[in-house]
């Protein structure tokens, strides 16, 4: 059977997934994932059957509980089974690990170590597009998970799916701007998008890789010179030559200004930067919201370039004067950015800080209201609209925003130790010690370092 297609699919297959989706829609889920599994287990490359077969695996296990409690018997009943997982996988038996991953997906359809697992399986067992549904379901829930970002990207690569995998990277890239590696990914990716595009893919799957397609000696150092982490001033200067030709060539395309704006930047070349990225917001007919955000960051530098002038001049007033001008530019500037557009909610979470900041609690509640909805800012969200609602010693609502942000972190990162702290913290101003006791241990076993977690455990226990 070919990957991803009903061709010359068992009639037992087609059978068991077409009980599935009755089963589905008449919310007989336990049933529905039971036939999609058995599905599987003779059409493993289904794409169709693995989408239906996570969809129901989802809506199972929206109503479960995730409190404290039952977090930790999951994560101590998965680390076995993950850890078996792997082993499988490192044995070379890439099936009986897609089982395994599966097995665990059915009681957590979101874990990223199941998903992580099932997509290397299923590329080390010859499905890379089971591999791709799979991590690309992965980046929808975590869209800044690196290693799934990378992973995704490299699939892209072998799949011919340049342009998908050069876009993973330079997300890559954005997250990590001084890792020399993420750079080194995107620009190999870009060389081989532009191979593609150009019609010199025969060339290189000759075996002999961009560097020898690439015929012109000055063009492959060039690349190479892109790939370094730092990079020097001469260097900067060519990228923004090159980039300038690529713009004279193709004087429509706004990505080029873009480009060219984040060299200048670099090159601390604000002016120019400023000027080069108003010409793309022009070119790009209706405005583009993340210009715009470009925009705003180049006029911010400006401004500490000025601030710093006046500074090392000895004129203190004018550089706080000059200082006080850039924090209301920011304001209005995000303000204006919200009202621009209201269903960004990424640019709500950031004017909610910022209300937040200065005070402004009541509209800061408003934003993080908005913003919740944004997974990638729920968490940090319902943590501000926490502490909004602390300042105004609603201590009970700010608990309960906590506490749900916390439910829906399974790791203990950075931001749920914040979130259990601010939880300790409450509890103690409304003096339950007791319950702020338990939230500081949950800290302390796993960062004894974090803020004052360590005395205030100590504390409890006697010690000096």
């Amino acid at each position: 059977m070919a990957e991803g297609t009903w061709e010359n699919t068992p009639k037992q297959a087609r059978d068991l997934f077409k009980k599935g989706e009755d089963a589905l829609k008449h919310g007989n889920l336990d049933y529905a994932i039971d036939m999609f599994q058995a599905c599987l287990e003779l059409a493993p490359g289904q794409l169709e059957v693995r989408a239906a077969l996570r969809a129901a695996e989802v809506q199972m296990n929206q109503g479960k509980k995730t409190g404290r409690l039952s977090r930790m018997f999951h994560s101590m009943k998965d680390l076995p089974r993950l850890t078996s997982g792997q082993a499988q996988l490192k044995a070379g038996k890439a099936r009986e690990a897609m089982a395994t991953a599966e097995a665990g997906l059915r009681d957590d359809p979101l874990n990223k170590g199941y998903l992580k697992l099932l997509g290397q399986a299923a590329d080390a067992a010859g499905l890379p597009d089971v591999a791709i549904q799979t991590f690309e379901f992965a980046r929808e829930r975590y869209p800044d998970e690196m290693d799934v970002l990378k992973r995704l990207g490299t699939l892209y690569r072998k799949v011919d799916r340049t342009e998908d995998s050069r876009l993973c990277f330079e997300h890559v890239y954005e997250l990590r701007p001084n890792d020399p590696d993420a750079l080194k990914a995107l620009k190999d990716a870009t060389a081989l998008e532009s191979i593609a595009r150009d019609g010199w893919r025969d060339a290189s799957e000759g075996g002999k890789g961009y560097r020898g397609v690439v015929k012109d000696l000055k063009e492959a150092a060039r690349l190479e010179r892109e790939s370094k982490a730092v990079q020097a001033q001469s260097d900067l200067d060519i990228m923004i030559e090159d980039m300038q030709k690529k713009i004279a060539a193709d004087p429509e395309n706004p990505n080029y200004r873009r480009n060219l704006a984040t060299l200048y930047v670099k090159r601390n070349m604000l002016d120019e930067a400023f000027s080069v990225l108003e010409e793309a917001q022009k070119m790009s007919g209706s405005r583009d919201p993340q210009i715009d955000a470009e925009i705003s960051v180049v006029r911010a530098r400006q401004f500490d370039r000025e601030i710093d002038a006046l500074k090392k001049a000895g004129n203190t007033a004018a550089a706080e004067a000059k200082a006080a001008e850039k924090d209301t530019f920011i304001m209005s500037e995000m303000a204006d950015r919200v009202q621009r557009y209201p269903n960004d909610l990424q640019f709500r979470f950031e004017y909610g800080v910022l209300l937040f900041e200065h005070g402004q609690v009541n509209e800061a509640i408003q934003q993080f209201q908005l913003s919740q909805r944004n997974p990638k800012n729920r968490s940090r969200s319902l943590y501000f609209l926490a502490l909004c609602f602390e300042q105004k010693s609603q201590y009970d609502l700010a608990t309960e925003q906590l506490e749900k942000a916390a439910s829906e972190i399974h790791a203990m990162d950075q931001m749920k130790k914040d979130i259990l702290y601010e939880i300790g913290q409450i509890a103690e101003k409304i003096g339950n010690p007791q319950k702020a006791a338990g939230y500081y241990k949950d800290i302390y076993q796993v960062d004894i370092g974090y803020k004052d977690v360590a005395e205030k455990v100590e504390k409890l226990y006697g010690n000096p």
